[in-house]
């Protein structure tokens, strides 16, 4: 049975982004033969390559999370909290309120903006990205489909740590509308340390709590407070910015930026 949401053109657009057949049942939540008989009814020329289930060319850049760049690094940070390892195909996903955030990570990225579908469970927008080759990169630095209390602080050269903590506030990051706390909210105790060292070494007034969460799960917040800190951390991690944040985090943060000038 199809998966809620699945049109007859987002199906469409999974195999014209080159999205191999046994890629697509699990997403699509229909056999091989099913899909077929989609094409066949809007005339779409099918490849036997995609067909056959052989590897494809991938609209994306494999190569992406094998070199440091600011991009780099902002879209691993975004990965890590709000990014999702699918365990049964090699592909990834990432989930954001702000459709305009995705479309920058597929940008960054080079790849097919492919969206996953909205249901009745599933409400935020999710941009899918299938790559073995990027799947294996991200295994490398940790980051396995169950990420969310075991995934470690990755070894981020300094140069690019800004935007790296740029992304991981972009997604799981809140921002008091005063403008005087930020936090970052986290399942993995060594993830939470490595993201409290750095704000330290940057001279910010950070701490970390904890709490157990209904189904005895610990969560981390790592917070900065203060209304001269937030300013602060605002100067860092936006100078190589360009477009890349979410807007109204930035508005907060600098809401009383005047004072440290």
């Amino acid at each position: 049975m199809r998966n809620p949401g699945i049109t007859d053109e987002m199906i469409i657009e999974m195999y014209k982004s080159g999205m191999p057949f046994k890629e697509m049942c699990p997403i699509v939540g229909l056999s091989d033969r099913a899909i077929r008989n989609v094409m066949y009814k809007h005339g779409i020329e099918m490849n036997r390559m995609q067909f056959s289930g052989q590897p494809r060319k991938h609209k994306v850049n494999e190569d992406f999370f094998k070199s440091w760049s600011h991009e780099m690094a902002w879209v691993l940070g975004l990965f890590i909290t709000d990014g999702h390892v699918n365990r049964s195909t090699h592909s990834i996903v990432f989930a954001q309120k702000d459709e305009r955030i995705l479309k920058y990570i597929a940008k960054c990225m080079g790849a097919h903006y492919v969206l996953g579908a909205k249901g009745s469970t599933a409400k935020t927008p999710t941009l899918i990205i299938n790559s073995k080759i990027i799947k294996k990169d991200l295994e490398k630095m940790g980051i396995t489909s169950n990420k969310s209390f075991n995934v470690p602080f990755p070894d981020v050269p300094k140069e690019f740590l800004p935007s790296f903590i740029r992304g991981v506030i972009d997604g799981d990051g809140w921002v008091q509308k005063t403008g005087y706390v930020m936090n970052v909210t986290t399942g993995g105790r060594n993830f939470a340390n490595g993201l409290l060292m750095v704000f330290k070494s940057w001279n910010l007034r950070s701490e970390i709590t904890s709490e157990t969460t209904k189904t005895n799960k610990v969560i981390y917040r790592v917070w900065v407070k203060g209304k001269y800190e937030l300013p602060k951390l605002a100067s860092i991690i936006y100078k190589d910015a360009n477009d890349y944040y979410h807007y109204h985090k930035r508005e907060r943060m600098e809401i009383h930026k005047q004072i440290i000038y």
